[in-house]
């Protein structure tokens, strides 16, 4: 009896210990898994979010950024197939609304604040897009000259429009407002310049220092 028992308590301690290693083992694969999803999680989201903003946080954002921005920051209000810039200068925020809303909400708050002015570009090419090449394009004209009524806007080609916003990049912070708009040429980009300087007054100053 006692040698049966001790035979029987050996194969009862084998089963335990190798049901207690496929815990373990099972244990630490779930926690190694979990650690992957994680990492990668994490990862992923590095990589959304190095210069991209969700769109619940763009106007959060652009309050935040407009106090530090000034003389030859750049603030574009893009249509949906702008590309995101690698130039680390350059700010995305996908603000998934509609690009006129944005635009008014950008020139409001420009206006608002005390330390600077913008100074529009829009695509001299939007001017001779075709509606039946770009349908609703003829009622988006309307409306955006209705928003820029009376504002200091320049019509460049949109290359030229590119070099200086790119020239600018290289110093120069710029925020990139991307909207859901689906018609060609219709980003607005707005320089902006110190509020209480003007190009009159510059010119002056440098006439009275020669």
């Amino acid at each position: 009896m006692c040698h049966f028992g001790l035979y029987k308590d050996k194969r009862y301690n084998n089963k335990t210990d190798k049901n207690g290693s496929y815990k373990m083992k099972t244990i630490t694969l779930l926690f190694t898994g979990a650690m992957l999803i994680a990492t990668t999680m994490i990862t992923f989201s590095n990589k959304v979010n190095a210069n991209e903003t969700l769109q619940e946080n763009w106007r959060a954002e652009l309050a935040r950024s407009l106090p530090v921005l000034g003389h030859r920051n750049f603030i574009v209000i893009a249509d949906s197939a702008y590309p995101q810039q690698s130039n680390p200068g350059i700010k995305t925020i996908y603000t998934g609304e509609t690009q006129i809303a944005v635009v008014k909400e950008v020139l409001a708050a420009v206006e608002k604040a005390p330390h600077v002015n913008g100074t529009i570009y829009v695509d001299k090419e939007l001017t001779f897009v075709a509606e039946k090449n770009a349908k609703g394009i003829n009622d988006y004209r309307k409306v955006l000259d209705k928003v820029l009524a009376g504002k200091d806007i320049q019509r460049l080609p949109h290359m030229d429009i590119i070099k200086k916003l790119d020239a600018s990049s290289d110093l120069f912070n710029v925020v990139i407002l991307k909207t859901d708009l689906t018609l060609p040429y219709t980003s607005v980009f707005v320089e902006l310049g110190a509020g209480y300087w003007n190009s009159k007054a510059e010119a002056e100053l440098r006439e009275s220092m020669k």
